[in-house]
């Protein structure tokens, strides 16, 4: 949850500008003084995580893009974002991690010791 201190600069000099799937919501300040550019934030959802937001939204952000990118604007081929999970159940265990079992698969013929 944002801090009262953001709501109310939000309630006051924010416009909404937009939402993404996971309902975080971005605003952009509404009359930035002359010669600065505007600023731009972002209202989470639920807990304060970075990650929570997607790569348009971050360019956009960023000031890296005017416009954060539409859904029609996609490709087939870009996955859904995802947040970062390091540290949860759903954490990537690569292959021989102790926590799989220790155990990976012999290496094939690709691998040559070092000798030295």
């Amino acid at each position: 949850m944002a801090g009262f201190g953001t709501l109310l600069f939000t309630w006051l000099k924010g416009k909404l500008v937009g939402t993404d799937t996971a309902g975080n919501r971005y605003y952009i300040e509404r009359s930035p003084a002359k010669g600065c550019r505007a600023r731009r934030w972002v209202i989470y959802s639920g807990v304060t995580d970075a990650s929570a937001v997607p790569a348009e939204w971050h360019a956009w952000l960023h000031h890296t893009v005017d416009a954060p990118l539409t859904d029609a604007e996609r490709r087939a081929w870009q996955k859904p974002h995802a947040i970062n999970s390091t540290g949860t159940s759903g954490a990537y265990l690569p292959p021989g991690h102790q926590l799989r079992g220790g155990q990976r698969d012999r290496a094939t013929g690709d691998y040559e010791a070092w000798q030295p």
